[in-house]
């Protein structure tokens, strides 16, 4: 169905560069649930183009993004996708979720000779300073790491602003106006994004890449072209730019004249209050990316002690009668789940794990899991073949297809001591509409079982 939402009033034609959109027939494909569907299409109605936001989700679905555009004037496709709506448009702003191979809208715009483009290219293609731009990429830790350069770059005692943009949500185009030559943008960089960027040949003046491990097959089509989208961030920088490794990855090439750090684990000195060694290895990641930069100041050991982490990665949700709840519904890859697991005497661990199926092999995780947790609780799309895999090991399995019911089954079992650790392994997609959904469920679930006591 189509709808229309309310005309404001006349736009604003400034900056210079974004005249280019004015009276442009643009349609935005896939609006999505964080921030960078809602964070473009603002961009784009303040400098004049007529939108057209077109999804598959439904108004119901997608309510939380719409109603963050209300009042705005644009007009949504919802339910489905019109081929006619790609082929008269001057421009797709195409979703980086968007799965783009052999799409047959995306196809029929291509005929047509309409370019498309991304939120994120979108932001590049207008940030003041590629030097000044720091890109943060990797299977795993790379919101923290932005986070903990975010908490470093703000407290430092001579620093130009800071803006933290990106896969870490919402959108830097809405405030594109207050970053200045003089600050510094951090951006998160999923492998979806840097895909597009390498159109644009683009990559960050300072680029850090944590580690590379299987995922999103189901989107690249095999590991090959996962990391070739992951290395689209090393690819195009110039001489004088830095780039900061993981091990596992420092035997990736560097341009010529690309300064290069290799971080090789964690340092022991840094005083953190979030658990885990890997966060000791984001920490020391984000260290490496100030030294770079010449940032100076008494931040290496205790810089960042206050940082308290980020929601739904290891968050602690509740402590009661000796049991520690923790979330970890960022964890939707085997590799998370074990990092997960490591933060902990695993022998006090129940696991609340499974989700949406993405075709990922979790048999050697969920076994060596299986050998050393407590208790492994199963829900979702995979819980059925999780707990097939897990219970030739010692732990208790149970299955619980829902994560209320996994909750419920952790109060019989824990006692005074043991942590109940949701770290899915898996997307959130077969029965919620995202990790922070899927997160607050369980914060709910639990403090519901408390409150019932």
């Amino acid at each position: 169905r189509r709808i229309r939402r309310a005309v404001c009033g006349p736009p604003n034609r400034h900056p210079s560069k974004a005249m280019d959109f004015f009276a442009k027939r643009i349609v935005i494909m896939g609006l999505g649930r964080f921030g960078g569907g809602v964070g473009a299409a603002r961009y784009l109605v303040r400098h004049g183009a007529k939108v057209l936001i077109t999804d598959t989700s439904t108004a119901e679905q997608l309510d939380e993004s719409i109603a963050a555009l209300d009042g705005l004037p644009i007009d949504y496709r919802l339910g489905q996708h019109v081929e006619e709506d790609f082929t008269s448009a001057d421009l797709i702003v195409v979703n980086p979720a968007v799965y783009q191979h052999g799409n047959p809208f995306l196809a029929a715009a291509a005929v047509a000779g309409v370019p498309t483009t991304t939120e994120i290219r979108l932001l590049i293609s207008q940030l003041p300073d590629r030097r000044r731009t720091i890109g943060v990429t990797g299977t795993a830790g790379k919101s923290t790491v932005v986070a903990m350069l975010g908490h470093l770059l703000r407290k430092a005692p001579v620093m130009s602003r800071v803006h933290l943009g990106g896969n870490i949500g919402g959108s830097l185009l809405e405030s594109l106006e207050t970053i200045q030559p003089d600050d510094w943008v951090v951006l998160e960089l999923s492998s979806f994004m840097l895909h597009g960027l390498n159109a644009d040949h683009w990559s960050p003046g300072v680029a850090v890449v944590t580690n590379c491990m299987s995922n999103h097959l189901d989107w690249h089509r095999n590991m090959t072209n996962y990391i070739a989208a992951k290395q689209v961030i090393l690819k195009h920088q110039k001489s004088g730019d830095q780039a900061v490794l993981g091990e596992s990855v420092a035997s990736w090439l560097t341009n010529s004249g690309v300064t290069r750090h290799v971080v090789d684990g964690g340092d022991g000195g840094i005083k953190l209050s979030v658990p885990g060694w890997h966060n000791c290895f984001n920490a020391t990641c984000a260290i490496r990316v100030v030294d770079a930069i010449g940032v100076t100041g008494d931040y290496r050991s205790n810089g960042l002690s206050d940082f308290v982490g980020l929601p739904h990665r290891l968050e602690l949700v509740a402590a009661h009668d000796g049991v520690h709840y923790v979330n970890d519904s960022k964890a939707t890859t085997p590799q998370a789940m074990q990092i997960a697991l490591q933060s902990f005497n695993p022998a006090t661990v129940h696991l609340i794990t499974g989700g949406y199926d993405k075709d990922i092999d979790f048999s050697e995780c969920i076994a060596l899991a299986a050998q050393c947790c407590r208790a492994i609780y199963t829900i979702g799309a995979t819980g059925d073949s999780i707990a097939d895999v897990a219970s030739v090991g010692k732990a208790d399995v149970i299955r619980c297809q829902t994560l209320d019911n996994a909750v419920v089954e952790t109060k019989r079992r824990t006692r005074h001591g043991d942590v109940v650790l949701l770290s899915p392994a898996c997307p959130s997609y077969d029965q919620f509409s995202n990790y922070k959904q899927r997160g607050e469920a369980f914060a709910n679930a639990v403090h519901g079982q408390i409150k019932g006591e």
